[in-house]
């Protein structure tokens, strides 16, 4: 009996979780090809899709969310979609930005249904900046201090600001992408970018006598 694709895809994540989270090292030629076999029915493409891409997808979810818990639920449903869509993919950017949206879209959708529990579990955070100091115990220790100030500001952000701040300055997607998969406005994005790094800034690195923004 065939594996039905929710089943299947389970199981390539889960070999994925398994190897260490390893991501396979695919030049941009490779991966269209195999975009263009997974259009084509290939299902073994698609699996090495999953393969390649889902450290990042997961660990986006795990930021959109902040639980580890939800982004599993969400990067599933998020590889679904993509199975299922894939066949109506056009190729004007990268497989990989194409999945981001799915995944933003899914977290979205997915914090709407948790809105009325609004204690946000928040999990541990990927690092979200560069520490790679030149063997200065001091220095190494200032950075541990920022990076470990920044991420507990990233998840003090609401929901709507943190994922515009993510997949802007993290995922590099364009303001037209974040304000199609959260169904807002490009202006609206932008308004929401500005806040969020600005409340970041007042958060981390405080400007004398500067009170916390706390409208949003």
């Amino acid at each position: 009996m065939t594996a039905s694709p929710r089943r299947r895809l389970r199981a390539v994540e889960e070999s994925s979780r398994n190897v260490g989270g390893e991501r396979e090292s695919q030049s941009t030629t490779d991966m269209v090809a195999l975009v263009e076999l997974a259009k084509s029915g290939d299902r073994e493409a698609f699996d090495r899709l999953v393969r390649i891409t889902h450290s990042d997808a997961y660990a986006l979810a795990v930021r959109l969310t902040g639980s580890t818990e939800d982004a599993r639920d969400v990067v599933q449903e998020a590889y679904l979609r993509a199975y299922k869509g894939v066949g109506r993919f056009r190729g004007e950017a990268l497989f990989s930005t194409w999945l981001y949206r799915i995944v933003a879209n899914c977290a979205t959708t997915h914090l709407s249904r948790r809105q009325r529990h609004r204690h946000d579990h928040l999990g541990a955070y990927d690092d979200v900046i560069d520490t790679r100091p030149d063997h200065d115990p001091v220095l190494q220790g200032d950075l541990a201090d920022l990076r470990e100030n920044l991420d507990a500001a990233i998840r003090d952000l609401p929901a709507r600001l943190r994922s515009v701040v993510v997949l802007r300055d993290m995922y590099d997607l364009p303001h037209e992408a974040i304000a199609a998969e959260l169904g807002i406005s490009v202006t609206a994005a932008k308004v929401r970018l500005h806040r969020a790094r600005r409340r970041l800034r007042e958060q981390v690195l405080p400007m004398p006598g500067e009170e916390p923004d706390r409208d949003e």
